[in-house]
């Protein structure tokens, strides 16, 4: 049945053309957000060919993209509500598009991580815009059913992305999975541009945190990049000793900033809610293992188990479609059992699947356990938004979902740095890293143990913490890229 021509059993009124053309809209966008960023994972060997470099040199295509992402998104969706989520969704699209190009004419590596940087920027103007989009137009009872369909075409981005990627660095090249994004984009931009109203939020007032979010970036660009090259340069040398202050210097100057400014990137007093703390903490593991688990893998199966682009791009299916079902069910088993218990069993589902996963030989075992380590994670993260909503006032509610999808992002950017300086650091040489299978499955295995450690941390919250009564249940939505 199709959900655009049929209505429910009620007599709800149905999708006309314009509605499908904004649900259409939506649905590009996050369809290619999601597909870019898990594409990506399969070209790295293939871009590493092309550039001479060591593979785990282009963790910052992976880490740079979510370090602008997490500090900006909260700065998009806020934008969007002060100057019209239609003009600056397509402002974000024809960014991407343009910043795509420059990434496909790339000509050495830093030209391509900085273009990474930028996209990842344009991409913060998009992702928490694209359902604001929807919800904002239709407002009756066919909200729901939009909505759905556009977690939907996110939810098929992310399964396709890995297929596409190795599709397109098997048989035409990385660059032109770039070039893929300009005619989404610009037929996203139309569909916005001629069926869509610019609303915005006529109650918003203030500013953009700005200064915030450029500190926030720029302390956790530096430290990340003293942990990255900490052991070519030397930890105590004078490049790593600038980089490590001057990211500690950057990330107190955000504190005081956020601590001062009417309008904060990130509500600092949540801290102080430590329910709230340790279901963000738990969802932020679940996105950082998935995180290493999506690069660290995408390396081993093509440069330490010798598969092609195509087929490592056919396995990864399996773990992009068990977490993209994970995303379509939790709304529905969140009415069932707390989501505390369901995230808990999905990192503990996850944790020991991966280590099974690090002891397996057999292809087609290994991508049956992938599978099921998507689909524990994917839980782990997409239960995030609903666990901690519950911890905090109805009045602070979107501050808590900003601060809970910043974490995710930022702390899995963060993760990705780290697991290359200690992949490197286990190979002995950058040049090894990516083909040597036991450093790669050591660090997975340590993945795999902060999954179960985190699912036992949520115990205690379990046991003997309730949400109060009466407040109000949100519906389960799908973070950003995990991004």
């Amino acid at each position: 049945m199709d959900p655009f021509k049929h209505g429910e059993a009620h007599g709800r009124a149905l999708f006309a053309g314009r509605d499908r053309a904004v649900i259409a809209a939506a649905s590009l966008a996050m369809l290619l957000v999601q597909m870019d960023w898990f594409a990506l994972n399969l070209m790295l060997p293939a871009i590493a060919r092309d550039f001479a470099t060591p593979t785990t040199d282009l963790q910052w295509l992976v880490s740079g993209y979510m370090l602008t992402l997490g500090a900006f998104m909260i700065i998009g969706g806020r934008a969007a509500d002060l100057h019209g989520r239609r003009s600056v969704m397509v402002c974000g699209l024809t960014g991407f598009a343009v910043v795509s190009v420059v990434c496909a004419a790339a000509q050495n590596v830093p030209w391509l991580v900085v273009g990474r940087v930028i996209q990842g920027a344009a991409a913060a103007l998009v992702l928490p815009v694209a359902v604001a989009v929807v919800t904002a137009h239709f407002r009756d009872d066919r909200q729901g059913r939009a909505v759905g369909t556009v977690l939907a075409f996110s939810a098929i981005g992310t399964a396709l992305g890995p297929f596409v990627g190795g599709v397109f660095a098997e048989h035409l090249s990385w660059r032109a999975v770039f070039l893929l994004n300009v005619p989404v984009c610009a037929a996203a931009a139309f569909l916005l541009l001629r069926c869509v109203a610019d609303t915005r939020d006529e109650r918003a007032a203030g500013g953009l945190d700005l200064p915030g979010a450029v500190t926030l970036a720029g302390g956790l660009t530096a430290v990340m990049l003293a942990v990255d090259q900490g052991g070519r340069w030397g930890w105590t040398s004078p490049a790593g000793l600038v980089c490590s202050v001057s990211g500690a210097a950057l990330l107190v100057a955000f504190l005081v900033i956020e601590r001062h400014t009417p309008e904060p990137l990130l509500d600092l007093s949540m801290l102080r809610n430590r329910p709230f703390v340790t279901v963000t903490a738990v969802g932020s593991v679940s996105n950082i293992v998935y995180c290493l688990v999506a690069v660290l893998c995408a390396l081993y199966l093509q440069q330490a188990r010798g598969l092609s682009p195509l087929d490592a791009g056919l396995v990864f299916l399996a773990l992009s479609v068990g977490a993209g079902a994970a995303s379509l069910r939790s709304g529905h088993l969140a009415l069932r059992r707390r989501p505390e218990v369901l995230m808990a069993a999905g990192l503990a589902l996850s944790g020991a699947s991966l280590l099974v996963l690090t002891w397996i030989t057999s292809l087609a075992l290994y991508t049956a356990v992938f599978a099921v380590v998507g689909f524990g994670l994917g839980l782990g993260w997409a239960l995030t938004s609903v666990a901690t909503q519950a911890y905090v006032p109805a009045g602070r509610l979107a501050a808590a979902s900003g601060l809970v999808f910043t974490s995710l992002v930022l702390l899995g950017a963060v993760a990705v740095a780290v697991a290359s300086a200690v992949l490197e650091a286990l190979s002995g040489s950058a040049a090894r890293a990516a083909a040597d299978g036991p450093a790669i499955e050591a660090v997975l295995r340590v993945a795999a143990l902060t999954a179960l450690a985190a699912a036992a941390a949520l115990a205690p919250l379990i046991r003997g913490h309730h949400p109060p009564r009466g407040h109000p249940a949100p519906r389960a939505r799908t973070p950003g890229p995990r991004p």
